[in-house]
């Protein structure tokens, strides 16, 4: 990494030792393919840094901070990362040794469904919006899959106007083909038969999770609280507030950088710095 000030999302040592063997590999395998004698001059701890910063801030790429790469550069890896999946293979792979962490085994048999619809920025192709009826929301809707204590497992983004019943069919796909031992799955009252229903012909018990009737107001229901915890963690990246991307590819992928922060902190027992207790 080149010398500089660091920012609060930079990668610790530790976190990076995580991340380096599989972006180290993608480069070994691109550079195989070059004609001999031209080689990479970009740090890959450095683009991943401003990646994590754009994630984090939720800065456009043309904002990057002057000491990092050029954002020209930076997006190149972005896109051929998301592209090739390496974002979605660095997630399942850091959720297995977060899970591992936690006393689990790597793969998980249970699982928790949930969806959430986001406004979009005003530079959004009309084509992949969509209105939320129900929700009052024109945008997107967010269909995210997690084990039982929280971690991503698969993820989908879509119109807003597409039903959960499509979302979660979408999910439950995902997951199955990632995960094979996943059994069980929770979801909430969103979902109907057609997704009890798809979930029983992958293997996959769907079982609707209702609210207690006698209770009025906000109260904490039985497993969907799990799936719910995780959207607010991403959250708190910023370039996930709202929709700015132009492919929902690239939505995707926004989540899986949030979730590969998140994890990495969790497997290294790191935190990330507020402005909380200090003055």
């Amino acid at each position: 990494m080149t010398a500089r000030k660091p920012y609060p999302s930079d990668l610790s040592d530790a976190r990076w030792a995580l991340i380096e063997p599989t972006l180290t590999a993608w480069r070994k395998a691109r550079l195989d393919r070059r004609p001999a004698g031209k080689s990479a001059m970009v740090d890959l701890r450095d683009v991943f840094n401003a990646i994590l910063y754009v994630n984090r801030t939720g800065i456009p790429w043309k904002y990057v901070p002057h000491d990092f790469p050029n954002y020209g550069t930076v997006y190149f890896y972005y896109a051929a990362w998301r592209d090739e999946g390496i974002f979605a293979q660095l997630n399942y792979d850091l959720t297995g040794l977060a899970r591992v962490k936690e006393g689990r085994k790597p793969e998980p048999t249970g699982s928790v469904i949930d969806t959430q619809s986001v406004k979009t920025s005003t530079n959004m192709p009309v084509t992949s919006q969509g209105t939320d009826a129900a929700k009052k929301i024109v945008g997107r809707k967010r269909g995210t899959l997690t084990d039982t204590i929280g971690l991503l497992l698969a993820v989908t983004v879509t119109t807003a106007s597409l039903s959960e019943n499509a979302v979660g069919i979408r999910l439950l796909d995902q997951a199955k083909k990632m995960y094979p031992t996943i059994s069980k799955s929770w979801v909430d009252t969103g979902f109907k038969n057609a997704v009890v229903e798809h979930g029983a012909s992958l293997g996959i018990d769907v079982e609707v999770v209702n609210r207690n009737p006698g209770v009025r107001g906000f109260h904490v229901v039985k497993r969907r609280w799990v799936v719910e915890r995780s959207i607010g963690w991403i959250m708190l990246h910023r370039r996930l507030a709202r929709d700015y991307e132009t492919l929902t590819a690239s939505s995707e992928a926004m989540i899986h950088i949030a979730s590969i922060d998140n994890l990495a902190k969790r497997i290294t027992d790191e935190t990330t710095p507020t402005w909380r207790g200090t003055y």
